[in-house]
């Protein structure tokens, strides 16, 4: 059967990308929808991009722009003035800086091309919108002025998190952003701020990043049956790594 399969944010965890991927059984029937936010964490965020071209190569796949891709992208191509380094640093860029000492010129200008390729977000025939974090523009992600903000935003998942459940569509004060698509996929947010380590539905917005930079696991969603598979938590494939902890 048929799937389309959304992946959250994976942090250079190439371990629990590959576990997660047999968990989930994928085959080349499937659909992957990768949410962004492939590096910066553990340390094989190089061996990340190489399964993700190669998956590419074989499989339907969309892949989605994070904040953290970006960053990578510019240290890459030396754009360093668009880098706060101590900032990034502390947030998992160290271990990208790392293990790219390792990467010959040929691998890393491969990385450079396919990261230049990503989305900033994805709309399907069903009305369901696919982005890293979010959007601003209350008619949508077709107005957004400010691209970037599809993946720094945080304010959809917060509104969505916020929201009496009781207030339904037609109340005057139920948010326009979560009137206009039948359903949001994002990342960008662990659910382990709100302690789970489990995708978290909140209105219309799925949130599939489970806290794999951190302490959570990583996470593949059939977006029809909302049936999920989780890798081990990284902390456990990474024992002498301190990922984004």
């Amino acid at each position: 059967m048929k799937r389309t399969l959304v992946v959250g944010d994976i942090h250079g965890g190439f371990r629990a990308l590959k576990q997660v991927l047999e968990r989930a059984a994928v085959t080349t029937e499937d659909t992957l929808v990768f949410l962004g936010d492939y590096m910066d964490g553990w340390s094989e965020s190089p061996e990340v991009l190489d399964v993700l071209m190669n998956l590419h190569q074989t499989h339907t796949c969309l892949f989605i722009k994070g904040n953290h891709d970006e960053l990578v992208l510019d240290w890459l191509e030396g754009r360093f003035e668009h880098i706060n380094e101590s900032l990034w640093f502390k947030h998992g860029g160290k271990a990208t800086v790392e293990a790219y000492e390792k990467v010959e010129v040929e691998r890393k200008n491969k990385h450079i091309a396919f990261l230049k390729t990503l989305k900033n977000y994805h709309l399907d025939a069903a009305n369901r919108l696919f982005v890293h974090a979010g959007f601003t523009n209350l008619h949508g992600v077709e107005y957004e002025y400010f691209p970037k903000l599809f993946y720094w935003d945080r304010t959809l998942w917060e509104t969505a998190l916020a929201l009496d459940p009781s207030m339904n569509k037609q109340d005057l004060l139920y948010p326009n952003r979560l009137k206009l698509y039948t359903e949001i996929y994002i990342g960008h947010t662990p659910t382990t701020r709100i302690q789970e380590t489990t995708p978290v539905q909140k209105a219309c917005v799925w949130n599939i990043d489970t806290g794999a930079a951190f302490k959570g696991p990583l996470t593949i969603l059939d977006i029809d049956t909302k049936e999920f598979w989780q890798s081990d938590p990284l902390p456990s494939l990474y024992p002498d790594e301190t990922g984004r902890n």
